[in-house]
């Protein structure tokens, strides 16, 4: 039983650590592109095209630009839009969901079929037709990401929340004269607080991963910008010329970076949920 626990606490640490570190990596990829974007945006046609060598560690593109600073950037600037449109779609997820549930049935119905509706549209083309529709860009990008990633976590949240409505010590307050807003205050923000914050985590990488997909496909961010989308974009067309580490650095950055948001939010599920507290 000793061992069980001290192997329990164990796991707990290490997961703690591996949340710390994982930030502190994630917070120091994007300072780091934010200072390196003006050096990332510089031409020098004296040394254009250069292979990845120790003072560019990832190579140079056909006008001369630093790879590794032109990645660090545009990792930053994904990482912030995957900030802000992650906010704002658990954001609603969490209004949403929490209203279909206590707001009654009509209420409930117009939500779902909301909900319903957004999850029949793959979200690539959602995003693309909601942001051309904002005029594309940043503001197109962060509208069509933000609007489009909501409905998942309202199921879920919709869910947790009816059944909390039931339990009885939700029945007593009701029966209480405790008003509604008190008992999702006090009573059920604090059950439903470890599933948004998850559930928030883990639209990160679906955020990156859409935003420099319509990039790449010219529906998002501008050519101006150094966004992993355009760097991949503007890649494609010296691949078969042998320039291949103008695609592979940024596309392996986007993936680790993804993965290692993937792995903060299933570590922070199993931190925070006490069914698998003691896993």
């Amino acid at each position: 039983m000793r061992g069980e626990k001290q192997y329990s606490e164990n796991r707990r640490q290490s997961t703690i650590l591996f949340l710390i570190a994982a930030a502190v990596i994630l917070a120091a990829v994007t300072v780091s592109g934010i200072l390196l974007e003006e050096r990332g945006m510089e031409t020098d046609f004296s040394r254009t095209n250069l292979i990845p060598s120790v003072q560019y560690l990832f190579g140079t593109d056909w006008m001369g630009r630093d790879m590794l600073a032109r990645t660090l950037a545009g990792l930053s600037l994904s990482i912030r839009i995957g900030l802000l449109t992650a906010v704002v779609s658990a954001g609603t997820a969490l209004v949403l969901g929490t209203a279909a549930a206590v707001l009654g049935k009509k209420a409930d119905a117009v939500i779902s079929w909301c909900i319903d509706l957004v999850m029949g549209i793959p979200h690539i083309l959602l995003v693309m037709l909601i942001s051309i529709a904002c005029g594309r860009g940043f503001a197109g990008v962060v509208a069509g990401v933000s609007l489009s990633h909501w409905p998942s976590l309202a199921r879920v949240i919709r869910g947790e929340v009816l059944q909390l409505k039931s339990a009885p010590y939700i029945l007593a307050a009701e029966k209480l004269g405790v008003s509604r807003f008190d008992i999702i205050r006090r009573h059920m923000a604090p059950h439903i607080l470890p599933q948004f914050l998850t559930g928030m985590i883990l639209l990160f990488p679906h955020a990156i991963l859409h935003e420099a997909s319509v990039t790449f496909l010219g529906f998002g961010l501008s050519s101006e910008q150094p966004a992993i989308g355009v760097i991949l974009s503007e890649s494609m067309r010296y691949l078969t010329t042998g320039k291949w580490w103008l695609a592979l650095f940024p596309g392996l950055a986007l993936v680790l970076t993804v993965i290692l948001f993937a792995m903060l939010g299933e570590r922070l599920r199993r931190l925070l949920d006490p069914a698998s507290a003691h896993e």
